[in-house]
């Protein structure tokens, strides 16, 4: 069985899915929609000057690779037309326009997962199996840094201007964050106090956000997520009763988030004297990133198998969306 696909938005992330999809046995790319004039295209591939046109070539399945303002209209009409849908994340501008799409999907019975590629690092694989043994006991807190430089012309990235986007760097790169911290914990952080700032670009969405968090189980989250920590970082320290896991770097194609490394500290060996403190570790560190490789061919293997999603679900995209949402919200930073 080859499946017909189709790619909406062709800028850096469509191109990028186009490459990973290339390796694919079970899929043939057979158009590609994007609202620029397109060029460089292979000539097999059929460019279509709206969408409608795209979702007209018969397809198995589109990557929806736009701006936030059309995600989760294109993910509706897509699903409406039979059409199992991968959408980028944020999945959508707002909860309202998320609800919408949920409702389609109830409806259609159409496959539907959003890119969250972040679960698919080795190092959060790896650190959920540590998790998922129970060998670090109970889960204490977490703490997550997730911040970039921005670059010389931030102030004019579609990502900053809210009607396309939703909002700034919270919802652009920190919905990761959330994401993991709910993945890691097991469930939906139900206080929620924050600061949400424009420290310093020119522009009408935020650069910062502050958030400090707890679930149901009593388990604390603090998160910084930056567009003025002018040197990229990622760090996401979980603290539990029988030592820590820190996912400290992760990998990217620029690799300015590198290295990506898995510390795990176990309580061992602790005397008042001289050992308190001083936990035995092991490091491991990975030089390679397939996370968008997997988690596309997730995306491919339940079509073809009739399986279901297991990461990136409809649902994991409302709890992260809702989560961004409540922070806006408890910041006042959107206060009209």
């Amino acid at each position: 069985m080859t499946l017909r696909v189709g790619i909406a938005g062709y800028g850096r992330v469509g191109k990028q899915r186009h490459f990973c999809l290339t390796g694919m046995n079970e899929v043939e790319v057979v158009g590609v929609f994007d609202a620029q004039p397109l060029n460089n295209v292979c000539e097999s591939i059929t460019l279509c000057s709206s969408f409608d046109e795209l979702l007209g070539l018969d397809l198995d399945a589109v990557f929806v690779c736009t701006f936030n303002d059309s995600l989760a209209e294109f993910t509706i009409r897509a699903l409406d037309a039979g059409v199992h849908v991968f959408c980028e994340k944020p999945p959508a501008r707002n909860t309202d326009e998320l609800s919408k799409v949920l409702e389609v999907e109830a409806r259609t019975g159409k496959l539907l997962k959003y890119g969250f590629n972040h679960r698919y690092h080795y190092s959060v694989i790896e650190a959920k199996k540590i998790i998922d043994s129970g060998e670090m006991g109970s889960l204490l807190w977490m703490r997550g840094v997730y911040g970039k430089a921005g670059s010389i012309d931030y102030h004019k990235n579609w990502r900053n201007f809210r009607r396309l986007s939703g909002g700034g760097i919270l919802i652009d790169q920190g919905i990761h964050m959330l994401d993991l911290m709910m993945y890691f914990s097991g469930g939906e952080f139900t206080k929620v106090n924050s600061f949400v700032t424009n420290a310093f670009w020119d522009i009408e969405a935020e650069d910062n956000a502050f958030v400090v968090m707890q679930n149901d189980e009593n388990v604390t989250a603090m998160m910084h997520s930056s567009a003025t920590q002018w040197r990229h970082k990622f760090l996401l320290e979980l603290c539990f009763s029988e030592g820590y896991i820190n996912l400290d770097g992760i990998l990217s194609g620029t690799r300015s988030y590198a290295p990506e490394t898995l510390i795990v500290g176990r309580r061992e060996f602790e005397d008042i004297t001289y050992a308190m403190g001083k936990p035995r570790e092991t490091t491991t560190s990975f030089e390679n990133d397939h996370s968008w490789e997997l988690e596309i061919k997730e995306f491919i293997d339940a079509i073809v198998q009739g399986g279901a999603i297991k990461h990136g679900t409809s649902s994991d995209a409302y709890a992260s969306l809702k989560l961004v949402e409540t922070i806006y919200e408890h910041s006042g930073f959107y206060d009209e």
